[in-house]
């Protein structure tokens, strides 16, 4: 009998420690590891969130850039439009003023043909009266006359 009481008592000590076991130490035991699990849980969902919050920040990053890059493309369109109009601008006005000029010009000249034709003519009336005075001063000679009006068309 002693077997059979070792085993009993044996029997009896398991299943106190058992059972104290199941009541101390096996709740606080399994509440450990359930919040383990729910932290891990919770670390893996923050994990994914994380990821899924990086995708979408790269999104909203190259949607950016991408519209960062349009509008820099469509302001150098219109810088360079506008440039083209400046240009076309500078071209008309500086054709204008050649215009202008030109016009100022012929204008100079022509008052300047017309002023020297009145200084010729007036050169010439005086060259006529004095070849007519020289002419009535001599005698009346077709040699002479021919000669004056040599010397006459040399000095025009």
């Amino acid at each position: 009998m002693n077997l059979n009481a070792t085993l009993f008592a044996q029997l009896a000590v398991f299943l106190v420690l058992a059972l104290f076991t199941m009541k101390f130490v096996w709740p606080p035991l399994m509440k450990a590891l359930d919040e383990r699990a729910e932290r891990i849980a919770n670390g893996l969902a923050a994990a994914d969130r994380g990821k899924a919050d990086l995708a979408a920040a790269e999104k909203r990053v190259q949607a950016e850039l991408a519209s960062a890059r349009d509008e820099g493309q469509s302001r150098i369109a219109d810088a360079e439009k506008r440039a083209a109009m400046i240009i076309e601008d500078a071209k008309k006005t500086a054709a204008e003023e050649a215009a202008r000029i030109v016009a100022t010009a012929r204008a100079e000249a022509e008052q300047q043909v017309t002023r020297v034709r009145e200084e010729l003519r007036g050169q010439v009336a005086a060259l006529a009266v004095q070849g007519a005075e020289q002419i009535l001063k001599r005698e009346v000679n077709a040699e002479a006359h021919a000669a004056l009006l040599s010397q006459l068309s040399t000095e025009l």
